[in-house]
């Protein structure tokens, strides 16, 4: 009943988007070039290192190709490709397309059809600091965090599976006052671009989300929300995706403070399972201005499964608290540069591993 209800909303929004792209005429289509990129240096100090180093740095570039057009009846058309260079420790360099999609839209909605994370990854709330802000939860500090396992929800602070760039459909409404929904279907979780195996037994199938999300300010006060709920079928012996996620922001002037919950209760653990708690995460944040400089701090505590699937026994049980820290100062209109601090609280299979990271990073956005 839920994947009906998510593919019919779909299919609904695209036959009306089509419909109205019947009445375009000749349209000249433009080609627009944005993108980032980063570089960033951090110092590791942790209790179990297994000598590793204590430094390194890391840094990505992104170039974004957006064809587009706009038909004489308003209806806005189009295609979007990220490209994504980066490089990391052991020399370990690539290039890939983490984003390939059509999109349209019009008075009916949007709609993008392709290569793409879900609705919550996209635009759920988990507080005012948000990646690219030092002091984030959505941070790169556990790049540089190894040897015992993090919990999974760490890595999906939103909806448990949001993150998964498979090949999908994702209809949103227009805004009204201030509220859009969006509802999202994947067939088959881990599918990109030309991917057309109907393939079953895999981590998840028939996955679909749907949000609701918000964004207004009465008297001075901002206030920017969002409640989503994510779905899926698992392979046999493993138990179904559910997973629900909210978070809300409020603002004054300078100031920012928010946090979010996510509960993906025993979502990917094998039937059965003995020893692990439900997989859930909470935050809290806050920020303050002051001209081009951002001040920010976040504590996160994380629990459940430290692997995405087949968790069964106490050895995959891991907890986490994190407290992070940092300072951003804008340098010049689209070049920032940060500081971060971050003490990880961590225990994993039975076996604690504490850290220290301090984290620099550079960045660059056009």
């Amino acid at each position: 009943m839920k994947r009906s209800l998510v593919i019919g909303c779909a299919a609904v929004a695209l036959a009306a988007g089509c419909g109205t792209a019947s009445a375009q005429s000749k349209s000249k289509f433009d080609i627009l070039l944005g993108g980032d990129a980063f570089f960033q240096g951090a110092y590791v100090d942790q209790d179990n290192d297994n000598n590793l180093r204590k430094t390194e740095f890391a840094n990505r570039f992104r170039l974004t190709v957006t064809p587009t057009a706009k038909a004489d009846n308003g209806l806005e058309y189009g295609a979007r490709l990220r490209l994504r260079a980066s490089g990391g420790t052991n020399n370990n360099r690539q290039t890939d397309a983490d984003r390939a999609y059509m999109f349209v839209n019009g008075s009916f909605g949007s709609i993008q059809a392709g290569v793409v994370n879900g609705p919550s990854d996209d635009s759920g709330v988990i507080g005012p600091n948000v990646d690219g802000i030092s002091g984030s939860p959505d941070g790169w500090v556990f790049n540089y965090y190894g040897v015992t396992s993090l919990p999974y929800v760490v890595g999906s602070l939103r909806t448990l599976e949001s993150g998964d760039a498979s090949t999908k459909i994702v209809y949103s409404t227009p805004s009204f006052a201030g509220f859009k929904l969006t509802a999202a279907y994947t067939p088959t979780y881990g599918s990109s671009n030309t991917n057309i195996e109907r393939r079953k037994n895999v981590t998840y199938n028939d996955m679909g989300e749907v949000q609701a999300y918000y964004k207004g300010a009465f008297s001075g006060v901002g206030i920017e929300a969002s409640v989503a709920y994510q779905f899926a079928q698992a392979p046999t012996g493993f138990e179904d995706l559910s997973s629900v996620h909210t978070g809300a922001t409020i603002t004054y002037g300078a100031f920012a403070i928010g946090g979010s919950y996510a509960f993906s209760g025993d979502s990917g653990y094998a039937k059965g399972h003995r020893g692990v708690d439900d997989n859930q995460v909470w935050l809290v944040g806050a920020q303050y201005t002051i001209g081009p400089v951002i001040l920010a701090a976040t504590y996160t505590d994380a629990k459940g499964a430290n692997v995405g699937t087949g968790a069964a026994t106490a050895a995959d049980y891991a907890r986490a608290h994190v407290y992070q820290g940092g300072v951003t100062y804008a340098v010049a209109p689209g070049l920032t540069t940060g500081l971060e601090y971050s003490y990880v609280d961590n225990k994993s299979g039975g076996r604690n591993n504490d850290a220290n990271i301090v984290l620099w990073d550079t960045r660059f956005s056009f």
